[in-house]
């Protein structure tokens, strides 16, 4: 490994992974922190850490000046970003290359080519990947005529888009033109890009996305799917892997097609392919998230790879040890936490951490930075941990994570684990049942979510 010191450019849960990621690689890392996390849990398990600014992302995690700065004057080798701020930012991958710093993730390049959505998907239909029918990026007047062509409903997205921010279903024609302007607007206060381009909605759908490694030597490994169709307002709420609906026959495919695609690309370090299944067993590409997903513990426990550590292996200029096709094993199913109140919509919830006792016993892996006495500040993301379990099999993952979920005790600010026990244990999600409108559709038979709609 090249690297002897690396800085993470991010905070909270995905900073406390990659930093003990480091440690076991025998890397020291520098944090990254905001005057709002001072004393955050990563900033205590780094080797260094170095504030950036006021608590307002725009003056902290996404300066790109402060990251460089706390980088080079570290004595850093390499810069892992994470997920979220500018993870997924070519600027700031060729500000790392300008000052000697290696970016842990895809080229500028290839990361400025899929960052657009609508280039994205240009060059997914030169490589032969199959595709929602859908639009250029279009102004509105012209997204009326689009949408009949389409055939309603539709989506509207953001070209620039990520984590449902800029995207609209649309019914019925009379609704298109507010939808558009609230995406817009919401596109470009999210992303400085109010561009939006169209596509035809797949209903009913479900959301699975294959993961992959590509090496500078040209090796690719493919470790399989998650399933990621349990969300609410485009947000994942819930994942696993292997997803109920795939054949061995249609999961070949699809992790035949996501091969396909990063050799086209040229896509180096982690990524995920992420696709739309019509009930019909069709799949259309919809997105590459061109860095670590939130979900990797779902593959990670399901192919025993630490996606991680392979990260900065690849960064470092070495090999794959393995391509083709990931062996797995068993059943994963991930619950997100987040600090927000179901019963007035899921809305944000900062505050004092009271008590935090996160599950324990077999088959259950807990990501979290919260411990109990810890300030949820308002100015980031609501997660505040994920719980992760495996089984031999999909009833006893199940089962798991019922218990594990029973288990965790978070007093201080409201949270979404009564909601996610009440899915999981739901008979349609038993059953492997369902699509991306599975929260919507039984909103009024699970007591969180009838309460929450009342």
């Amino acid at each position: 490994m090249p690297f002897n010191r690396v800085l993470v450019a991010n905070r909270g849960e995905v900073a406390v992974r990659v930093i003990r990621a480091l440690h076991e690689l025998d890397i020291e890392a520098v944090a990254v922190y905001s005057t709002a996390d001072r004393d955050s849990l990563h900033v205590r398990l780094a080797d260094r850490a170095v504030c950036i600014g006021p608590p307002p992302v725009s003056d902290s995690y996404l300066r790109i000046p402060s990251l460089i700065a706390a980088a080079t004057t570290t004595g850093c080798q390499a810069v892992h970003p994470g997920w979220g701020f500018v993870a997924e930012n070519s600027a700031f991958a060729e500000a790392c290359a300008d000052n000697d710093l290696v970016f842990v993730g895809p080229s500028p390049d290839v990361m400025a080519r899929m960052g657009d959505k609508a280039s994205a998907r240009d060059e997914m239909h030169a490589a032969g990947v199959p595709l929602v029918p859908g639009t250029p990026p279009l102004d509105g007047p012209d997204a009326r005529n689009a949408a009949v062509d389409l055939g309603f409903p539709v989506l509207l997205k953001a070209t620039a888009g990520g984590g449902g921010k800029g995207m609209r279903l649309v019914d019925e024609p009379e609704d298109l033109e507010p939808a558009f302007a609230m995406a817009s607007a919401e596109a470009e206060a999210s992303f400085g890009d109010g561009r939006l381009y169209l596509e035809k909605a797949i209903d009913p759908a479900r959301h699975v996305e294959i993961q992959v490694l590509g090496d500078t030597h040209g090796g690719v490994l493919t470790l399989g799917e998650r399933e990621c169709s349990i969300q609410r307002r485009h947000q994942k709420l819930i994942e696993e892997s292997p997803s109920p609906a795939l054949t061995p026959a249609r999961r070949e495919e699809m992790e035949a097609t996501a091969e396909k695609a990063v050799r086209a690309l040229g896509y180096t370090n982690a990524g995920t392919f992420e696709f739309l299944l019509g009930a019909d067993g069709s799949f259309y590409f919809i997105e590459l998230n061109a860095r670590l997903q939130v979900e990797h513990p779902v593959s990670e426990l399901v192919t025993g790879i630490d996606l991680v550590h392979e990260q900065l292996r690849i960064a470092g200029g070495e090999p794959l040890e393995l391509t083709g096709r990931a062996p797995r094993q068993g059943h994963a199913i991930e619950v997100r936490v987040n600090a927000e109140d179901p019963a007035r919509d899921f809305l944000p919830f900062p505050g004092l951490v009271t008590r935090f006792r996160p599950p324990l016993g077999p088959g259950v892996r807990v990501d979290t930075y919260v411990e109990e006495g810890a300030e949820i500040p308002p100015y980031y993301d609501s997660l505040l941990a994920k719980v992760v379990s495996w089984a031999p099999d999909r009833d006893r993952a199940l089962a798991r994570c019922v218990r594990a979920l029973n288990e965790f005790d978070v007093i201080g600010v409201p949270t979404t684990i009564g909601v996610a026990s009440q899915v999981i244990r739901s008979e349609g999600f038993a059953r492997g049942n369902y699509s991306t409108r599975y929260l919507e559709d039984m909103a009024g038979s699970l007591p969180a979510l009838a309460e929450a709609e009342a």
